[in-house]
């Protein structure tokens, strides 16, 4: 066999089982769709997600049954105003032995796993928040001048309260830059609503079995960075991130006069992950147009910024980037 069918038949296996994985999530997730499939986009491509909602939406509920699916070891931190960075990534502590000696041990904190939920991570101080910021993106900590490395493979998924509720902190913008994509999760529909309390206020509570295994995952991520994207594509996203820097020559004018800063080359890196993650989901060998249309908004928004003026007038930054994208499209289509 070919390298070429290999390669299909990797694809087409791969996508089958995340079908598997998705029907699973959403029978505990109901009416949620596209807030799995972008939770599912991140644990593929490598990366971490933000899910942004208010209270009681189920995203810690989705965490956990991640966690489950996708046969990953899980910690869980509950941030709040008086967590300490030590209280994530662990501390050494002096012990006493039998004989007298002393010695420094290490006490690993939670991030010390292969998937960890950080609940509500804009209730804690800019300074715990920053403790996260080597874990995400080297997968290792430095403690004592000792570099620690994580689990493997390694993700968060962070849930955030709006920014507008009472007792949060914005996050810094290094380490928004380093989710992979935020996903918001909206109120449910009447009728999932519905459905919702059908499934969850009787005797019977719906269960989930392992799917994947932390192996299988790591396996899936050489996969997706395998799956061939035309050039046509790259080109589109590459046109779509650049756009969208106020700075840059070929930002069109609705977004110099409504956006501060703009994304960087990571935005680009995960855009080019992401649509072949969407592909995956949709069953196809490679993305479209439509991937990077679909994708542009849940990769760019955390990674851009609305201007003063812009915010008073009451400027959408998923609005302005489906805009971007809409050029982008029809320009790839012109070619």
């Amino acid at each position: 066999m070919s390298v070429e069918a290999d390669l299909v038949a990797d694809i087409e296996t791969l996508g089958a089982k995340l079908g598997e994985a998705r029907a699973s999530i959403a029978g505990m997730f109901i009416g949620q769709d596209r807030v799995v499939d972008l939770t599912l986009t991140a644990l593929v491509c490598g990366g971490h997600a933000l899910l942004i909602g208010l209270p009681g939406m189920g995203k810690t509920m989705l965490v956990d049954t991640l966690s489950t699916v996708m046969g990953l070891n899980g910690n869980r931190i509950q941030f709040t105003p008086d967590l300490m960075p030590a209280d994530i990534l662990g501390s050494e502590v002096l012990e006493t032995a039998k004989d007298g000696s002393r010695a420094f041990r290490f006490i690993q904190g939670p991030v010390f796993c292969q998937l960890l939920m950080a609940d509500e991570i804009n209730r804690a101080s800019p300074r715990t928040q920053s403790a996260l910021l080597q874990a995400m993106q080297e997968k290792e900590v430095t403690i004592a001048g000792e570099h620690r490395p994580l689990g493997v493979p390694f993700h968060v998924l962070a849930t955030q309260n709006p920014l507008e509720q009472e007792g949060t902190y914005p996050l810094p913008e290094a380490q928004l830059d380093r989710f992979l994509v935020q996903i918001d999760v909206p109120y449910p529909e009447r009728d999932t609503e519905r459905a919702i309390l059908l499934a969850t206020t009787g005797t019977h509570q719906a269960s989930v079995e392992p799917v994947f295994s932390a192996d299988d995952l790591l396996a899936a991520q050489t996969v997706l960075r395998r799956m061939p994207v035309g050039d046509a594509i790259v080109e589109m996203i590459l046109d779509l991130v650049r756009a969208c820097r106020p700075d840059d020559d070929t930002a069109p004018d609705f977004i110099r006069q409504n956006v501060s800063w703009g994304p960087g080359p990571r935005a680009s890196q995960a855009l080019m992950l992401a649509v072949r993650a969407q592909a995956l989901l949709d069953g196809r060998l490679a993305p479209s147009p439509e991937d990077v249309r679909k994708m542009a908004a849940p990769v760019l928004t955390h990674r851009m910024a609305l201007s003063f003026a812009a915010r008073a007038r009451g400027e959408s930054l998923v609005a302005l980037i489906d805009r971007a994208a809409e050029t982008a499209t029809r320009a790839v289509a012109a070619a």
